[in-house]
C-alpha cells in the first residue's frame, strides 16, 4: 500500500537564500514552483526542489509574521535531513571550500561514515556514506 516517501516539507522565511543552498551547493534541482493565495496564514509560496529521486517542498509564508527559527535543541519528531554521498571526504572538501561548516564529524565506523552541518536556518543535514550494504 505504501510506496515511498513523496516529499519533505521545509518551512522557512527566507526561500530564495535555501534554493540557493540546496541547489548551488547540495546539487538539486528546482522541478516546479507554486503560489497558494489563501491559507490559514496567508499566502503560500511553494518550491519543489528533487535530487535522486527525493522532492523537498521549500514552503514560505511571505506574509507571516510569528514563525521562529529552529532551536538546536532536540526535540520530538523529524531530527533532520540525510542525504547519501559517494565520497565523505570530498563532499566535506567541497562543502569547505564553499564555506559551509560541518557542525560534527566525520565519523567513521566499519559500514559507513557520518557528518553533518546545517542549512542557512539552521536544519540539520546528515551526510551519510555507505561502505557496504
Amino acid at each position: 500500500m505504501f510506496k515511498r516517501i513523496d516529499h519533505i516539507e521545509l518551512l522557512t522565511a527566507a526561500p530564495e537564500r535555501t534554493i540557493a543552498f540546496y541547489v548551488g551547493v547540495l546539487g538539486f534541482r528546482e522541478r516546479d514552483r507554486a503560489h497558494i493565495p489563501e491559507t490559514p496564514l496567508g499566502p503560500l509560496d511553494l518550491v519543489y526542489l528533487e535530487l535522486g529521486g527525493t522532492t523537498v517542498e521549500v514552503m514560505c509564508y511571505p506574509q507571516a509574521t510569528s514563525l521562529a527559527p529552529r532551536s538546536t535543541e532536540q526535540r520530538l519528531g523529524w531530527q533532520c535531513l540525510a542525504l547519501e554521498v559517494s565520497d565523505m571526504d570530498g563532499a566535506l572538501r567541497m562543502l569547505n571550500e564553499k564555506g559551509i561548516e560541518i557542525t560534527w564529524g566525520p565519523v567513521k565506523r566499519p559500514t559507513y561514515a557520518r557528518a553533518e552541518i546545517r542549512d542557512p536556518d539552521g536544519n540539520p543535514i546528515e551526510l551519510r556514506q555507505w561502505y557496504a550494504r
